[in-house]
């Protein structure tokens, strides 16, 4: 019978990376859920990958998403969290942004590396990520998308008006510039038409961020759907803090 390793904030300390992770076939996630905990527990494997060490598991169990650790001779099932000694980062199971591209409120950026970010425009760590972005403008394309969390009151009428904005610059101008001080967004005036687009738009994205579980703002992720710490990204790019 396999056995759960379960702490409530359980640190496993290891240096392997996702980068090299492989993703099981479907037949080998199929051989995982025929294992007797599985079935018993009723937990389905949505993605599966080759750690090295372990196998990280992306699951439902009674459907509730989780991730767990499998040991590799699927004695043991790890439920916590394992810690990259080299970056500090949870491993933890990519996110599926293969079908985000285009699908942004605008882009910012030259550059060659891409991310995908989700923001709020009320949200001050927000603000202050995006006050580094003319420092990493020539290094990144930054596909953002909006994500108004619920007890920011003024964030959704942000957004929109930043969406509003006809040209990507302008819109950039305006995600860069605006507070929550700022009459202009608070004055806007749209058509029914223009406002039920906005409004369309804007529950597009907020559900891609809740389809990615996005739980605060900002959220990274980098192409591979790799999850990125915003401070450790400007390190990257050599950006004092």
């Amino acid at each position: 019978m396999i056995q759960i390793v379960k702490k409530l904030l359980l640190v496993l300390l290891v240096g392997t990376s996702l980068n090299a992770a492989t993703l099981l076939s479907q037949n080998e996630v199929k051989k995982i859920e025929e294992l007797e905990l599985f079935k018993r527990a009723q937990i389905s494997v949505k993605k599966a990958y080759d750690v090295e060490d372990f196998y990280l598991l992306k699951v439902v169990i009674q459907g509730n998403s989780d991730e767990l650790y499998l040991t590799k001779d699927k004695k043991n099932l790890i439920a916590g969290e394992i810690i990259n000694t080299q970056t500090g980062a949870k491993l933890e199971v990519p996110a599926d942004v293969s079908g985000l591209a285009g699908k942004e409120a605008l882009t910012f950026g030259s550059g060659s590396d891409e991310y995908f970010l989700f923001t709020d425009p009320e949200c001050p760590y927000c603000k202050k990520f995006e006050s580094y972005f003319p420092q990493i403008e020539k290094n990144v394309k930054i596909r953002v998308f909006f994500y108004p969390l619920d007890f920011h009151k003024n964030a959704k009428d942000m957004s929109m008006y930043i969406m509003s904005k006809k040209t990507n610059a302008e819109k950039i101008k305006a995600m860069l510039s605006i507070n929550i001080n700022d009459e202009d967004y608070k004055n806007r005036n749209y058509s029914k038409k223009e406002l039920a687009e906005l409004e369309t738009s804007l529950t597009a994205q907020i559900a891609i961020a809740q389809e990615l579980e996005v739980r605060g703002t900002p959220a990274v992720f980098d192409k591979e759907g790799n999850k990125v710490s915003w401070p450790n990204m400007l390190t990257k790019y050599k950006v004092k803090q």
